[in-house]
């Protein structure tokens, strides 16, 4: 009897002594793995017979029962281990598992039986060899693997062996016959060992490893998933008429959104201009309904007639057989107490009982608490109090395809209403180290730290390596964004059709108007600089003793918008209306200065009358609807407050009367200036008709001649409206429509009523269905001339050329618009954009712009004691539209390239767990499949020759610096000369780009992965590989001391200290994708 310590004597070299050619071997053990096969390979190829009995039920048909427990290697790691167990993990990471597996298997077949135990008694394992000279046995054997006979020291504290000769070794022979041959516990597993072990040479399709690189880089998120959070089958809403309309990405994102809201109660979907998230959305809405949840959306006001369109009873909704019920109101309703608003009495409305609220271009709520010029309980308040907090639980679904515009509070602000305004509500389920108010405060920081570097330096990646962690751990929880070339890149385009190509924008400057002696721009600016438009602020000449009888005015509780402060909201913004009308059109603009004048002499004469005959109450005359354009519209100073009476005795009126009369000469010389601007002279508009007679001759698609005309406002719209549809008609004979949002539209159709639906239907009869909808009407609209009330959320995609007729202060603005025929589905390969400037110098232009608002302000000051003179952040918010305006110029942005900043579209990690649990349904058995396999894909231009490696940290020892989002797995993308492409802290790049190569090949790529075996002599020689890997692994180091070495100078501590990593063998290989 002899006893190996495996130290200085390893019982491997005894056992390649003992078999001889022609012995018989039997082991008794718990696993068996093919690199212990692999040290024997030479003498087991000799041997007459191998049998292997498993001491415990592996790989056997029937699921041995629960209740026992099993005190070692657990059935699971059992069976894996034939691939190698956990101490072999740097034999795996050679590479030459196929190798290994395909001899392994192939021995099997010849010489080999395998049987299990079937009972639940237990078996010590042991090893025979029968030959010819001698008959010995080896003692304990616990499993058949490289560290148990000796070669690897595993986590072993010993690893005695006992090898005994005859007579003692025949008691155990004789033993092993009797087990081997009891039907009554043996069963033969030898097929499904061999079909095992294959697997781990067949050529495996690329999906089938972009599903085991999610399966293990998700496994976590598989262990927390609960049925509650995911969307419910049994509603069936999948059987839904919006369900069945939407593309895969649009169910992809309904079900995060579900998923969201179960778990986090809010969700904001930012996917870009163009996608459909409207549908989106209903696909969510129609899932509450079905469970009878009661659901309100709130929406600006432009966008009700299509929400009312998809819960009507009509021919024109799509999806009325889904018969959705919920609520439509405003944003303004929020700040109203009583009236009706869209068929519901305001008053009597029940705010609290909603359960979910969804909020259609939620950026206009991203202020928060206490901004707006202080807004009375502004409406994010009211939003709060009214709905969210009161009464049920609400969820909120946030719709925008603008979240943030450059401040991420915009996004907090945002998410603030799902958690009710108490941090500690998504704290405990966000699962982050920090609270969200934390997280946000240090994104803030790394951002505004960002923005001070030099241009080149301020790229995306250097933005995202700054930002913290638990940042995308947020926004991943409860954000869905996803850009135009994220949707082409990584769905198939075949059931959606492609975007069309965007020619280079036509930026046209013309001058204001071809008379001779006429005047320009800057003569009309240096004129209105001079105006005080004091007529719109009363209250600062009210005496100061008597203001006190004027307080009880402001108009609400808490912080409030005064009478004062909102008198100088409305004044700053009818300056600056002024220029905006200026640009737009001479027509719009001398409208607006007849108005002004109009006002200021009816008050001049009240202030006459009172000198005469002491009648002294004087109505305070509000600004008329169509003055603003859209978004001016939108604020609060209009819809807060009522029409206020000041007595004159209490008023300096004389020096009012003064500085009014002054105004109002200024006012007559301009409009004098401006007079003799007539159709025929406005060298704009018969710019107009020349580009639309270019257009119409030479359409940019076959028979294309429709053509969009916006403008901020509706009396230009108006005149365009007179002066084009006459034009096409007599020229062309073509129809125009003009759609603004506060006069009924009209058309030169005759007969067609000109509701907006009817009008859009007939510009854009494919994506609106004319055909459905109007079986009978031949008309049809080419030119389309509207205001920003359908810059939102219409689909006019049969158009293929749009006009900015006046550019839009917000950039976001353009590029909304144009999202209207720049859609997913177009029919047409190419669209134009055409913008008209003004006829300046771009930067002179904001400059003056923000000359204006300075000026504004600075009265402001003056009478107000408030000294908020431009605040740095509406300074970086000139500069930021004045980088994005001149980008206009040039180019067609899609509004998440534009902010030089981040688009919340980069960091998402959800649709990967959603494609998981959608595979996962269908294979159930991907914790079987071994791991270190591989696929071989082709290379494509963007996505150069090299290795993706998917790597596990063994000891936890890494997470480098908590930076990297899935610890502890690594992902390291290496070329084949071992440049790193993109390193492991990019993640969600590394996920995006094994999706794209792999997904939707079920199949095995035959002549890539020929190819790669031939270099590899069928995995017989991995070095190159080995070499790459160890490439990868070092990188993970390097990247990990670099970041440590920033991280001691950096606030927050130190990484240097919290972890090591020595290298190969702290890191398992999951499975790697050949990029060939």
């Amino acid at each position: 009897m002899k006893i190996f310590d495996n130290i200085s004597e390893i019982v491997r070299d005894d056992m390649a002594a003992t078999i001889t050619k022609g012995s018989k071997v039997s082991v008794a053990a718990a696993c068996f793995s093919m690199y212990a096969y692999k040290e024997l390979k030479k003498q087991l190829e000799g041997v007459e017979e191998f049998r292997f009995i498993f001491t415990s039920p592996t790989f056997t048909t029937e699921k041995a029962s629960k209740e026992k427990r099993e005190f070692y290697i657990p059935r699971m790691s059992r069976e894996r281990s034939l691939y190698g167990t956990e101490f072999e993990i740097k034999l795996r990471n050679e590479m030459t598992q196929k190798s290994i597996a395909k001899e392994c298997a192939d021995w099997i077949r010849r010489k080999a039986a395998f049987k299990s135990n079937i009972t639940g008694e237990n078996m010590a394992g042991f090893m025979t060899v029968d030959s010819l000279e001698e008959q010995v046995a080896y003692m304990p054997m616990d499993g058949f693997t490289t560290v148990d006979i000796g070669c690897e020291r595993g986590n072993n504290s010993y690893n005695m062996t006992n090898r005994m000769e005859a007579p003692f070794s025949i008691q155990y022979m004789q033993l092993f016959d009797k087990i081997w041959n009891d039907r009554s516990k043996m069963q033969d597993v030898t097929d499904v060992v061999i079909e095992n072990i294959s697997s781990a040479y067949n050529e495996n399709s690329p999906e089938f490893i972009y599903f085991m690189t999610l399966y293990h880089v998700f496994s976590e998120f598989l262990d927390d998933i609960s049925e509650d959070v995911l969307p419910n089958e049994a509603t069936g809403f999948k059987e839904s008429k919006i369900w069945n309309l939407l593309y895969d990405f649009q169910r992809d994102a309904a079900l995060a959104i579900i998923n969201k809201l179960e778990k986090y109660n809010g969700c904001i979907l930012a996917d870009s201009v163009g996608l459909g998230k409207t549908f989106t959305a209903l696909a969510v809405v129609k899932y509450y309904e079905n469970r009878n949840k009661s659901v309100l959306v709130l929406c600006p006001k432009k966008l009700a007639e299509n929400w009312n369109t998809y819960k009507s009873n009509y021919v024109n909704n799509p999806i009325a057989a889904d018969r959705l019920r919920y609520d439509v109101l405003f944003h303004t309703d929020l700040s109203r107490t009583s009236g009706t608003s869209n068929g519901l009495e305001l008053d009597l409305l029940n705010w609290g009982t909603y359960d979910l609220v969804v909020i259609d271009e939620s950026h206009n709520f991203r202020n928060g608490v206490g901004t707006h010029a202080n807004t009375t309980e502004n409406r994010y308040v009211k939003l709060m109090e009214k709905v969210i907090r009161a009464g049920v639980k609400t969820k909120v679904l946030m719709i925008s395809a603008t979240p943030v515009n450059n401040r991420f509070v915009d996004l907090r602000n945002q998410l603030a209403i799902a958690y009710e305004g108490d941090s500690k509500q998504i704290d405990s389920k966000l699962g982050t180290k920090k609270s969200i108010d934390d997280i946000f405060r240090q994104a803030q920081k790394a951002y505004n730290a960002w923005c001070k570097l030099d241009s080149k330096d301020r790229t995306t990646d250097a933005l995202l390596r700054t930002l913290d962690f638990d940042f995308f751990e947020l926004l991943d929880s409860v954000t869905i964004a996803r850009s135009r070339k994220h949707i082409s890149k990584y769905y198939s385009t075949a059931e959606i059709g492609k975007f069309p190509e965007r020619l280079k924008p036509i930026s046209l400057r013309p001058s204001l108007t071809s008379l001779k002696a006429a005047i320009n721009y800057n003569q009309i600016y240096e004129e209105l600089m001079n105006l005080s438009l004091c007529i719109y602020t009363p209250s600062n000449y009210i005496f100061p003793s008597k203001l006190d009888k004027y307080m009880d005015l402001t108009h609400n509780k808490g912080i409030n918008l005064t009478q004062r402060g909102r008198e100088q909201g409305i004044r700053r913004l009818m300056s600056i209306n002024l220029l905006k009308r200026l640009e737009s059109s001479a027509f719009s603009f001398n409208l607006t200065l007849n108005r002004i004048r109009e006002l200021i002499t009816k008050t001049i004469d009240a202030i006459n009358r009172f000198e005469k005959y002491g009648i002294s109450d004087l109505d305070m005359d509000e600004v008329s609807d169509n003055e603003l354009d859209m978004d001016d519209d939108n604020t609060d100073f209009f819809s807060v407050g009522k029409k206020v009476k000041i007595n004159l005795a209490d008023m300096d009126y004389r020096t009012w009367r003064k500085e009014l009369q002054e105004d109002a000469d200024t006012l007559e010389l301009l409009t004098l200036l401006v007079a003799d601007i007539t159709p025929e002279y406005d060298t704009k508009l018969q710019t107009l008709f020349e580009l639309i007679s270019k257009k119409v001759e030479h359409p940019i698609n076959e028979n294309n001649k429709k053509i969009l005309i916006f403008s901020a406002f509706s009396d230009t719209a108006e005149y365009l409206y007179e002066n084009v549809s006459t034009f096409v008609k007599k020229k062309y004979g073509l129809d125009t429509a003009l759609i603004t949002g506060s006069v009924d539209g009209k058309t030169t159709v005759q007969g067609l009523k000109a509701t907006l639906n009817n009008v859009l239907t007939c510009f854009s009869p494919i994506s609106k269905q004319k055909a459905v909808l109007m079986p009978n009407s031949t008309a049809n609209i080419d030119i389309l001339i509207a205001t920003d009330c359908i810059s939102e959320g219409q689909n006019l995609q049969d158009c293929d050329y749009l006009v900015n007729y006046d550019i839009h202060w917000n950039p976001v603005r353009i590029i909304q618009r144009f999202g209207r025929i720049d859609r997913i589905g177009s029919k047409n390969d190419y669209i134009q954009l055409v913008n008209f400037w003004p006829d300046m110098d771009l930067d002179e232009y904001i400059n003056l712009k923000s000359r204006v608002e300075t000026r504004m302000k600075i009265s402001v000051m003056t009478s107000t004691g408030d000294d908020d003179l431009i605040n740095a952040e509406e300074k970086g918010d000139l500069e930021y539209r004045k980088a994005q305006l001149k980008r206009l110029q040039e180019e067609v942005v899609d509004i998440e390239d534009m902010s030089e900043g981040i688009s919340i579209m980069d960091l998402g990690l959800n649709e990967f767990r959603l494609d998981l649990l959608e595979y996962l349904k269908t294979h159930p058995d991907m914790d079987r499949k071994p791991r270190g396999l591989h696929a071989v894909v082709p290379a494509t231009e963007e996505l150069l020759e090299g290795v993706i490696f998917v790597l596990r940290n063994v000891n936890n020892s890494v997470n480098i610096d908590n930076k990297n989002r899935i610890h502890p797995f690594y992902m390291v993308y290496i070329s084949r000369d071992g440049d790193v492409i993109c390193d492991y802290l990019n993640p969600k790049q590394l996920l995006d780009d094994v999706r794209l190569l792999c997904r939707g090949k079920s199949e095995p790529i035959k002549e890539v992965y020929t190819k790669f075996n031939v270099e590899t002599d069928d995995g017989r020689n991995m070095a190159e590989m080995s070499e790459l890997l160890s490439m990868a692994i070092d990188s993970i180091i390097d990247t990990k001391e670099e970041s440590d070495i920033d991280s001691l100078f950096s606030t927050g501590g130190t990484t240097a200290l919290i972890s090591d990593i020595s290298g190969l063998s702290d890191f398992e290989l999951i499975c790697f994708l050949v990029v060939k």
